[in-house]
C-alpha cells in the first residue's frame, strides 16, 4: 500500500530479522543468507567462499549456492552450533532459516538490524527490486508436521517409523528429502519433507505421523 522497496520485521530481542519484497512476499532467512552469500563470493569477502546452514535450510538453498560455485556447511538447529562451526572454521557468513543470520565480520552472534544494513546495501548496489535479486534462490515446496509424543524413542528402534521413513526417502529419490528429529524443548517430534510436490509431500508426511502416533503419540 505504502509502495516501499522492502519490509523489515524484528523479533522481540532484534536477534531475527525476516523480510518482505516489494509485492509483499516473504523474503526468509534462507533467502536473506543466500542472497548475502552471493553477494559476498562476487565481491570477495566471503570466507573460504562457504555458507553455514542448519539441517532446516531449504534445498533450494543448496541448488542455489552450487550453482555459484559457493561451498555449504549444515550445522544442527541453533544459531549457536551455526556460530560454533563458523568460529571453528574460520567462516564469516552464516544462518538459520527462522532469520538468525550472523555475519561474524560485524558481531559475534545474530543482529537484526546489522543483518537488515547488509541487505539494503545489497539491495542499493545491485539497484533492482527486492523481488529480482532473492528469485537467485528457488525455494522447493516444504512441508513441517509435528506429532505430539509421551517419550522420545530412538527412531531406529521404532521398526513400522523406520519403515515409513524409508519408503518415502525412496520415493522422493533425489529430489526431496525427509529429516526427522525430536524438539529440544516440546514433547514433540518434528517431520519436516521437501520436495517438488506439495500435496504429494502432505500425503507422505501424514504417513510418517500416523506411524509416530501409534507409537508414541501422547
Amino acid at each position: 500500500k505504502s509502495g516501499a522497496d522492502i519490509g523489515i520485521a524484528f523479533d522481540g530481542d532484534a536477534d531475527r530479522v525476516i523480510f518482505s519484497d516489494e509485492k509483499g512476499n516473504e523474503v526468509d532467512g534462507d533467502l536473506a543468507m543466500g542472497l548475502a552469500a552471493i553477494e559476498g563470493s562476487e565481491q570477495g569477502w566471503l570466507s573460504r567462499n562457504t555458507l553455514v546452514t542448519t539441517v532446516m535450510s531449504n534445498m533450494g538453498l543448496d541448488i542455489a549456492m552450487r550453482r555459484h560455485g559457493i561451498d555449504i556447511i549444515k550445522t544442527p538447529v541453533g544459531d549457536r552450533y551455526v556460530v560454533e562451526a563458523m568460529k571453528k572454521e574460520g567462516y564469516n557468513l552464516g544462518g538459520e532459516q527462522s532469520g538468525h543470520l550472523i555475519f561474524l565480520d560485524y558481531n559475534s552472534t545474530g543482529d537484526g538490524l546489522i543483518s537488515a544494513l547488509q541487505l539494503l546495501a545489497i539491495l542499493k548496489r545491485r539497484d533492482k527490486p527486492l523481488s529480482d535479486i532473492v528469485s537467485v534462490v528457488q525455494k522447493l515446496p516444504q512441508v513441517i508436521q509435528n506429532v505430539k509424543i509421551r517419550e522420545k524413542k530412538p527412531l531406529t528402534s521404532m521398526v513400522s517409523v523406520s519403515k515409513a521413513i524409508a519408503d518415502v526417502e525412496n520415493k522422493l529419490n533425489d529430489e526431496g528429502r525427509v529429516l526427522i528429529r525430536y524438539s529440544g524443548t516440546e514433547n514433540l517430534l518434528r517431520v519436516m519433507l521437501e520436495g517438488e510436490d506439495e500435496k504429494q509431500l502432505k500425503d507422505y508426511a501424514s504417513k510418517i505421523c500416523g506411524e509416530v502416533e501409534k507409537e508414541i503419540g501422547a
